[in-house]
């Protein structure tokens, strides 16, 4: 049976993401009938590799922040593991500048998509390392989050959800979907299709 088509996913990655979610995302959401992309910073290279945290598997991106638009996908998510930190890289910095990172430019334009065309964003454990990069991305945003990062996160502007002495497993704040860590990951899926779903049933009428 072929799985109807409904869009793409990007997925946002660079060096040290986590796996089980690498994994997860490549079956779970084709079986549902989305495509999942990988994009990254390329540094003006055709493609680059990147290796996960456990050093087991590894993804050739070959699109570039600078060559798409977050339009052009029904949603986005940022991996978890350490790649949204490496991606706040900066070449030059000076007082006072908002981050230029592409990955960060890339965000902002994301996120202004979120908020005006109900673009969904996922982020999964550590990944709200690249919301934290500017502060105006984050504040009064309500989310949840790995327990490593949670002073990033509130210093960064933005209210974490707490549930039985944890950060909740997911929560939904508009368009924004986020998930405590890789051991939620089914749970992060299912209620991230489910957003992707509803705005497409909304689109429909």
């Amino acid at each position: 049976m072929t799985t109807e088509k409904k869009g793409k996913i990007a997925v946002i990655v660079e060096e040290h993401f986590d796996e089980t979610e690498y994994r997860r995302f490549n079956e779970f959401f084709p079986e549902n009938g989305y495509d999942v992309e990988y994009v990254s910073n390329l540094w003006g290279q055709n493609s680059l590799t990147f290796k996960g945290n456990d050093h087991e598997e590894t993804v050739t991106v070959s699109i570039d922040f600078n060559d798409i638009k977050p339009s052009d996908y029904r949603g986005i998510i940022l991996i978890g593991g350490y790649a949204m930190d490496r991606l706040r890289y900066q070449v030059k910095v000076k007082p006072g500048q908002k981050n230029q990172s592409p990955a960060v430019e890339f965000l902002r334009k994301a996120v202004q998509e979120m908020d005006i065309n109900h673009l969904k964003i996922g982020t999964i454990c550590h990944s709200l390392w690249l919301f934290c990069a500017d502060p105006e991305l984050m504040k009064n945003r309500k989310v949840t989050c790995a327990h490593n990062i949670i002073c990033d996160v509130e210093n960064a502007g933005a209210t974490i959800i707490y549930e039985n002495g944890e950060t909740a497993t997911t929560y939904i704040d508009g368009n924004l979907i986020t998930g405590r860590h890789p051991g939620v990951v089914e749970e992060f899926m299912r209620v991230f299709l489910q957003e992707l779903n509803q705005k497409a049933a909304v689109s429909a009428t």
